[in-house]
This record gives C-alpha cells, sequence and structure tokens, in this order.
C-alpha cells in the first residue's frame, strides 16, 4: 500500500473510486466521498486520505453545489451528520448494599444513548492559499450540559509541501490535544481504535488525554510528518467554569514514513505549564505535566488491512510542597504510567474486523506502588453491518497487585461503586 500524496485535486480526483460511505456524513455530503476513501479499516480510524482531509481544514470538496463569489467559497447546504451509540455494559465489581441493578455497570447497564451528537462541518472560506474550515459537535445526550461539546475552526495556508494551520479549539472532555491528532493509538479520546479507552490506551488510562480543553494550536503540516504546538487551558470555557488563561502546553512532534508499504506514525507529546483548573471548584493552581509515546501502522497481511498501536504515557507525581499535578490529582505520592499494546486485523475486508490489546500500568496511589500494578488483555470486534452502522463488542480482562485483596488500590475486586476485574462492551454505533 503506496503512501498516497494528497493534493486537493488528487482528493477530488479520488472520489470517484471511493466504495462506501463515510463514518460522518457531515463531510460525506460535502465532498461527496465514501468511508473507505478517509478511514481505515472502520471509524474513526483516518487513513492517509481522511488525515490530509483533516490537514486542509475540512475545506475539500467534491460535486456539491456552492455559493461562490468574489472572496466567497461556500457549500450550498450546512451540512449536518448525527452520531449515535447505544451501548450496553456488564462489569464484575462489587456494589455497595442496596444498589439498584443497573445504576452502575456491576449491575448490567444499559446506556442508551451513551452518545448522542449532532456535528455541523465543512468549509467556511476557500483562496489559493487560504483555507478555513469548521467542525462542531453538539452534545445531545448529557441533561443540563451546554449544547455545544467541542469546536474547531482551522485556518490553514498553504505552501508547496507544508501547510501551516492556526486552530482555535474547544472540548468538554476530549483532551489537550483535540485541535489536531492523526494518530489513533487514543492521545485524544476521540480518536482511537477501540471503545473500552482506559485498557487499549495509555494516555486515556493515565488521563492526559481526557480533559476539557479550550486552546490554540499552531500546526505545521507535510508528508513526512506534523509538529502541533498548542497552548491551552484545561476548562471548557463554553461551560461553567471560563475566565482561565491559556498558561499549558501541548507539543505533539509526529513522524509519517511508509516502510515497506506500511503508513507508520511515530510520534511524541509534552504536557507542561501550569494553570487554575475550573476555578469555581478548586480555587487553586495546578501542574499539567504528563507524555505520551505512541506508534501507529497500517498495512496490509494477506489481502487484508491490518493495524499496529503502541503507546506509553505519564503523569508524574506532584512536586514536593508544589502545585497539585493535574493528571494525577488522586495522589501527590507516586507517578501514574502506563504502556498497551494492540494489534487490529480485518478478517473480512470492510465488513468484520477483531482486535487484541494488552496494558501493563501503576496507578501511582499507593505508598508502596509494588502494590499499585495492573494489566489488562482486552479483545474486540467490529460488523460493519451497513457503511455507516457498526455493531461492537470489547471484553477487557484485569489483573495486578492493585485488586489484592488486602493491600490494593481495589481490594479484591474494586472499591465499592467502580467496575471491576472485567468490562464487556456491546455496542450499536450509527451515523446518518
Amino acid at each position: 500500500m503506496k503512501k498516497i500524496v494528497l493534493s486537493l485535486t488528487g482528493v477530488l480526483a479520488a472520489t470517484a473510486f471511493a466504495p462506501e460511505a463515510s463514518a460522518i456524513p457531515a463531510f460525506a455530503r460535502q465532498t461527496g466521498m465514501a468511508c473507505s476513501a478517509c478511514h481505515f479499516q472502520h471509524f474513526p480510524v483516518l487513513n492517509g486520505f481522511g488525515q490530509a482531509f483533516k490537514a486542509s481544514g475540512f475545506t475539500l470538496m467534491g460535486a456539491q453545489g456552492r455559493v461562490e463569489g468574489e472572496h466567497l467559497s461556500i457549500p450550498d447546504t450546512l451540512n449536518a451528520a448525527v452520531l449515535a451509540k447505544l451501548r450496553y455494559q456488564k462489569s464484575n465489581g462489587t456494589d455497595a448494599p442496596n444498589t439498584v441493578s443497573g445504576t452502575t455497570t456491576n449491575g448490567g447497564q444499559w446506556q442508551i444513548p451513551d452518545e448522542l451528537s449532532l456535528f455541523f462541518g465543512g468549509r467556511v472560506a476557500d483562496n489559493e492559499t487560504l483555507k478555513i474550515g469548521m467542525m462542531m459537535e453538539n452534545n445531545l445526550a448529557a441533561a443540563g450540559a451546554p449544547l455545544i461539546s467541542g469546536l474547531r475552526l482551522p485556518i490553514v495556508y498553504e505552501m508547496d509541501a507544508v501547510k501551516l494551520l492556526a486552530i482555535p479549539y474547544a472540548t468538554d472532555s476530549l483532551g489537550a490535544g483535540y485541535g489536531f491528532e492523526l494518530n489513533s493509538a487514543g492521545a485524544v479520546r476521540g480518536v482511537r481504535w477501540a471503545e473500552n479507552r482506559t485498557d487499549i490506551s495509555a494516555a486515556q488510562y493515565v488521563g492526559v488525554g481526557a480533559t476539557a480543553a479550550t486552546g490554540l494550536a499552531f500546526v505545521a503540516h507535510s508528508d513526512m510528518g506534523y509538529i502541533n504546538v498548542s497552548r491551552y487551558s484545561p476548562n471548557f470555557t463554553m461551560g461553567p467554569d471560563t475566565g482561565t488563561k491559556m498558561t499549558s502546553n501541548w507539543i505533539r512532534l509526529a513522524y509519517t514514513p511508509t516502510v515497506a508499504d506500511w503508513a507508520m506514525n511515530i510520534g511524541l507529546v509534552s504536557l507542561s505549564g501550569s494553570n487554575y483548573v475550573a476555578p469555581t471548584t478548586f480555587g487553586a493552581e495546578m501542574d499539567t505535566k504528563g507524555t505520551i509515546v505512541d506508534f501507529q501502522a497500517q498495512g496490509v497481511v494477506a489481502e487484508r488491512e491490518m493495524s499496529v498501536y503502541a503507546q506509553y504515557a505519564t503523569a508524574p507525581k506532584s512536586t514536593a510542597g508544589g502545585r497539585l499535578n493535574y493528571y494525577n490529582q488522586k495522589s501527590n505520592i507516586s507517578g501514574r504510567k502506563a504502556a498497551t499494546i494492540g494489534v487490529e486485523y480485518s478478517v473480512i475486508p470492510h465488513t468484520l474486523h477483531v482486535g487484541l490489546a494488552y496494558l501493563s500500568a501503576n496507578a501511582g496511589k499507593k505508598t508502596d506502588i509494588s502494590t499499585d500494578k495492573e494489566t489488562s488483555v482486552t479483545v474486540t470486534a467490529a460488523y460493519d453491518v451497513a457503511q455507516n452502522v457498526a455493531l461492537v463488542v470489547n471484553h477487557s480482562m484485569r489483573g495486578g497487585n492493585i485488586y489484592d485483596a488486602t493491600t490494593g488500590d481495589k481490594a479484591g475486586n474494586v472499591a465499592v461503586g467502580g467496575t471491576g476485574k472485567t468490562l464487556t462492551t456491546l455496542m450499536l454505533e450509527g451515523a446518518w
């Protein structure tokens, strides 16, 4: 699978050969393109084509009509889509006495919906060198929450082989890298290859990729990689906790070569700085420190698509006598760290994908960190019922010293009310 260098002309020409429908139909409607044109194996994992679309600020257009004039080029329709996740989750933790079955996952919990989002996205402006796009996510499921749960407004300046982007962004929970991310190992909560996120992604386990953030990302992107320097606040400024400054840093370096027909994404993330987090709740300044190292490879084995993911993440302990680390609030004794590796293989092309992941972690909560170890093995399967509908199964089996009955943080199965040593997720996911 040779790496395809994607220019605007190349992308538009490829629409004639795209065989399936898009997982976020707002962009399918704008481009007239199909799912496999942008996604590798399944949503939300991006292939080289989808990465180029994202790096172009969601501005590429196909056959859809447009309104054009002097300094004006927009679709003639405001493109929208709905994404729904309907889940059943069952864990084997220990609930408090008299807990009503279904109020926690230990009793088996129906989450209908777990997620219901209304998306708007596409071109805002386009000329020879400057492009502006947008993607807005609206949460229709959470009672009492703000409607807007995510917003990106990429401004793209195109030079010959390099794109320079400035991206204002805000998210209620997807992480500081929400402004721009192309690796699907899980550095950003919404860009992960499997559903049980804390079992298949070290960044999600540690917590450095799943928080509120409002910021401004500056990105340089080429066919060989990208640099994302984001200045952010770990708060969702569309919510109740507003007014903080962007004094935290997310710095991503990624190298994206093609090696023996495998498309690689090899990256490093450094989180630094400090900020006032949810000031009406905490009222104190916190460090925002962490590290992510990750790897992604996409290729073909026996004429079937295959992905390999690896990730390592840390959230260091707080400095003695200093500020608490926002990403390690539960302990100022030891740092949190985790490593994950995963493989996904398409048994039936564009239809059935199976995966396996392993996690080794230190939760960083005990004085004696030897009693803080946790491991997890996760098996996954995704069956594409239709081009925009999938049935998903994830089953995670956990162990380690953290579950020791007398010394572990999760005391036997788990602390009362939390998820246990196994977690099974059954999900129907669809977009239209």
